[in-house]
């Protein structure tokens, strides 16, 4: 697809996946706005990027504050009357310097925080621009490591750990795919998500300690399906295991569930 005057923003791609979907989709044209927390990986992108001919400009935003979140919206609504393309991308892990319960600034538990919470106020943020894209494309980069929300324990207070808290903020994307995609339906704007590919060789598999069994090609592969093929024009509400479409946990087709979810969410960051 020639990807010329179509906006991408890509949160978390100033390395792994995300880095290489954003070359790969400057190189077809668009102007890719980076986001990261590492100012030197995400100048080296930028500047790799436009010494090929590509656009590209960096955003920086910590996603364990949601007040950043809140400042990176700020920034892009500023800077741009449309976005075509949002590909939450940004997490953490299981493990790794982030091992052991924590919590956000903001006093979530972090991985719900970072992985889920942070796409989902950026997302609802970024919404009347993805109108003025439209057609436009939310892709949202999960996982198939999902469990199911304790939501009488939504932040994990008791049992911790972090395979169970990366596990369920993952499936939460999930289950705001499936919510958002019913409700913008029509709007021309499609909500789509999708496990990338297994154990990729990124610094997030390598913390973890897991010996790498897919590229990083591979995950790319299957993120720019979801953002780039004709073949999914108006297709909504899909998840993906890697380039083929696939069944999530079931708690992610359970409406009592997607409504906690979204109550739930919406008072935490205060977006409707």
């Amino acid at each position: 697809m020639n990807m010329s005057g179509k906006t991408v923003l890509i949160t978390g791609s100033t390395d792994g996946v995300g880095r290489r979907v954003a070359e790969r989709l400057a190189a077809a044209g668009a102007s890719v706005l980076v986001h990261g927390r590492n100012e030197v990986r995400a100048e080296t992108l930028v500047s790799r990027i436009r010494d090929t001919g590509g656009k590209a400009a960096f955003y920086l935003a910590d996603f364990s504050s949601l007040d950043e979140v809140r400042t990176l919206a700020d920034a892009i609504e500023r800077d741009h009357d449309r976005l075509d393309i949002l590909i939450n991308n940004a997490g953490i892990g299981t493990s790794g310097g982030d091992a052991g319960r924590k919590t956000s600034r903001d006093g979530h538990e972090l991985r719900f925080a970072v992985n889920y919470l942070a796409g989902f106020l950026l997302t609802r943020r970024l919404l009347s621009l993805l109108r003025a894209g439209s057609p436009a494309r939310i892709v949202n980069v999960s996982s198939v490591g999902q469990q199911p929300i304790d939501f009488d324990d939504v932040m994990l207070t008791r049992g911790y750990s972090g395979v169970r808290a990366y596990c369920q903020s993952k499936l939460a994307q999930i289950i705001f795919t499936f919510d958002l995609a019913e409700e913008l339906m029509g709007s021309g704007i499609t909500v789509n998500c999708l496990h990338p590919a297994t154990y990729m060789d990124t610094t997030m598999v390598r913390q973890a300690g897991v010996a790498p069994l897919s590229t990083v090609e591979q995950g790319a592969d299957a993120i720019l399906n979801l953002a780039m093929s004709d073949a999914l024009d108006g297709r909504t509400g899909l998840y993906f295991d890697g380039l083929r479409p696939s069944r999530a946990n079931a708690q992610a087709y359970d409406a009592a569930a997607r409504s906690s979810l979204r109550t739930l969410s919406q008072s935490l960051t205060g977006m409707a």
